[in-house]
Order: C-alpha cells, then sequence, then structure tokens
C-alpha cells in the first residue's frame, strides 16, 4: 500500500513535560496509559526524570527550561525559546504534532499556544471552554478565562466555536446554545449580551435558544456562552459549591449508626458520580480559535487527567475539529469580517 503505515498513522500529540504538580511519575504513567490507546507522543521533558524510554509509541525530546506557575507568563515564553511549553508548541506549528497538551501554568500555556500556533484566519479571539459532565449530557461552557473582558462579536464567535466543538468532537447533532444571563428574557443582561442575543437570534447554521440562568446548566443547552471573567467565576464556583456538597454528605454519613449504614448502602451509587465529576475524567479545557487543537489541563491532574488530556486531543485531531470550526463560522456568516462591529 502506498505510503505505507507511516501514511496511514495518527498526528502524535505534543505533550509539556514539565509541570505536574503530583510529579513526573504521574505524569508519565499517563502517557503510558494514552500510549495504550494507540496514540502517539511526543514528551517534552527530562528524560532521567520521566523515565519513558521504551514506551511504545512515546519519543521524549530532552528540554531542560519550564516556565512555573508564578512567572509571567507572555515575558516567559517570548524570552526563553527552550522552556518545554514553547518547544511542543513549535513542534505542533511546525507539524512534527497534531496537538498541544500541558498540565503546566495555564498562562503560559495560552501564551505558547497562541503565539507558536496562531488563530484562524476567521477567529478575533480565542476562547477557553470546558466540558461539564453534567446530566443528562456534557454542556460546553466557554469563556472559562481567556478573555476577561468581550465584546458582542466576541460573544458570537465564541458560541459558534463552541458549537463546532460540540458537533465535532462530543458528537451532538445541532447543539444547543445559549448565553448565561440574569434572566431568559431576550432583553435581559448587559448591553453586550443583549446585542449578542439579537445577533445570534438571526443567525444561520446555529441552534441559537436564547439566554440561561445559572439555575438551568443542566438539560437545557449543549453550548453555554460568557465572557472569560464570568465564565471562571461561575466555574470555580461550581467546582466549590460540588466539593462543599460532597464534604456535608460524608459528615452527615458518618454521624450516627443508622446514617453509617444508610452511607454503605448508597456507596455503590455515589462511586460513578464521584468519578463522573473529578476533574480527571474530562482531562481539561480546550483553547479554541487556533489552527490546532490545544488541550489545558489541570495541574494536579492524576495520571487519569493526564491521560485523558492526552485523549481528548487526539480525539480533536481524528474528529477534524479545527477544519468544521473553520467551516462553521462561514456557514454562519461568523467570520471575523462579518462580525457586528467589525469595519
Amino acid at each position: 500500500m502506498p505510503g505505507g503505515a507511516e501514511a496511514t498513522a495518527r498526528p502524535a500529540v505534543a505533550l509539556d513535560g514539565f509541570g505536574a504538580e503530583r510529579g513526573f511519575d504521574v505524569l508519565a504513567a499517563g502517557a503510558r496509559m494514552a500510549a495504550a490507546d494507540g496514540i502517539r507522543m511526543r514528551v517534552f521533558g527530562p528524560p532521567g526524570d520521566l523515565e519513558l524510554d521504551g514506551a511504545e509509541g512515546i519519543e521524549v525530546v530532552p528540554a531542560d527550561d519550564w516556565i512555573r506557575n508564578e512567572e509571567e507568563p507572555i515575558a516567559g515564553v517570548r524570552t526563553r525559546p527552550e522552556a518545554s511549553i514553547v518547544r511542543a508548541a513549535a513542534d505542533v506549528s511546525e507539524g512534527r504534532s497534531g496537538a498541544l497538551v500541558s498540565v503546566g501554568s495555564t498562562g503560559a500555556t495560552m501564551a505558547a499556544a497562541t503565539f507558536g500556533l496562531k488563530r484562524l484566519r476567521s477567529v478575533k479571539r480565542p476562547a477557553l471552554a470546558a466540558v461539564l459532565p453534567l446530566p443528562p449530557g456534557p454542556v460546553v461552557f466557554l469563556d472559562i478565562g481567556a478573555n476577561e473582558e468581550a465584546r458582542a462579536q466576541h460573544l458570537i464567535q465564541f458560541a459558534f466555536l463552541g458549537a463546532a466543538f460540540s458537533a465535532a468532537v462530543l458528537g451532538i447533532a445541532q447543539p444547543r446554545v445559549a448565553l448565561l444571563s440574569n434572566g431568559t428574557e431576550s432583553s435581559k443582561g448587559t448591553p453586550v449580551v443583549v446585542e449578542a442575543h439579537e445577533a445570534l437570534a438571526g443567525a444561520s447554521g446555529i441552534n441559537f435558544i436564547g439566554n440561561v440562568e445559572g439555575t438551568d446548566f443542566a438539560g437545557v443547552a449543549d453550548v453555554i456562552v460568557s465572557d472569560g471573567f464570568t465564565g471562571n467565576v461561575v466555574l470555580k464556583t461550581l467546582e466549590g459549591t460540588a466539593k462543599m456538597v460532597a464534604g456535608m454528605i460524608r459528615t452527615a454519613a458518618r454521624s450516627n449508626p443508622i446514617a453509617a449504614a444508610g452511607g454503605l448502602l448508597m456507596r455503590p451509587a455515589m462511586g460513578p458520580l464521584r468519578e463522573k465529576f473529578d476533574p480527571d475524567s474530562t482531562g481539561g479545557a480546550v483553547l479554541l480559535g487556533l489552527r490546532q487543537p490545544v488541550v489545558v489541563g489541570h495541574g494536579m491532574s492524576g495520571e487519569d487527567g493526564v491521560a485523558n488530556a492526552v485523549r481528548l486531543a487526539a480525539r480533536c485531531i481524528e474528529q477534524d475539529a479545527v477544519p468544521r470550526t473553520e467551516a462553521l463560522l462561514r456557514e454562519g456568516h461568523a467570520t471575523r469580517s462579518e462580525l457586528p462591529g467589525s469595519a
């Protein structure tokens, strides 16, 4: 067959080998788990610490410098070309890998990806999207921190970016898209939200259902759009509330012998639920709007989190998430030159 196995091999995922707060062992274990699924990786980090020599499907590219969480990310990316995340992003840009994954500094990852991979020509601003594992199905929530402030034209594009990701990667046909606001009426929200609502209500190529409130995250929409400041606050509030409720349930279950017996009976049902809401289950957030897929994992990721971040990046490659995003933006007349306010 022309080209042989190399022609049909999956593109590799470039994985930043630094930044895992639980250590190199956890990152390496996660890489091995993803490699067991047939995903090829190029890992940028110290070979001696990663101990991945001989691991099938994994190539370690030696790198000794990295950008820490406490450093200013943009300055670090611009002045340290040998940093692991910068080299991993360059590897994707130059075509040796097909997607970028990092569980290191979020700011450095976004900066390296934005500078190294660049935006799609039709996109004004990239957006960071989280997949919330809510019943009855996953909800794509964006932006969760890439842009603290947003204009109406940005929210419009975020809506199309989220819809394209939901359809391409999560397999949701005609995803329902909504704006996060303080009321469901079209007149509710800031002037920016109202303007975006008006434009999306008349847009083609997107299943826009209007506004949703913070009480309507589950089962109402498949994609929920916000500015990055609000989105980040909401996401952290959801995470904090989930932890608080879980703690209250544990305390109540241990309060007396009868409650403890009830807790034991509930354990088979609570286990899968706890696993579903574990951040490791989703792998990380996706930076949408760039020319190649980028997954930003959590620094506290365990080996499952690392593996799932790599799997998510590989799925973005396989499902042609970026080309499908460009196509949806064109179909919906939501390219940067066609957005409201674009001269």
